[in-house]
């Protein structure tokens, strides 16, 4: 590590709560960021977007 990185008031653990609850980083393309500026958007979408897979799926099997 360089010696200008200061960690001196980090916090050990801040997140190991969020995260021990499940979490997935995924990366936006610049053009989809455009268009959905927040996690809430996104999932939103995403799960209208599984809802009409998933329905196609049982009206096919």
């Amino acid at each position: 590590m360089l010696d200008e990185y200061n960690f001196s008031k980090g916090v050990p653990g801040k997140y190991a709560a969020r995260y021990s609850k499940g979490s997935n980083v995924v990366v936006l393309d610049p053009d989809v960021v455009k268009v959905f500026s927040n996690a809430h958007e996104v999932n939103r979408a995403l799960r209208g977007l599984a809802d009409i897979i998933q329905s196609k799926a049982k009206r096919v099997g």
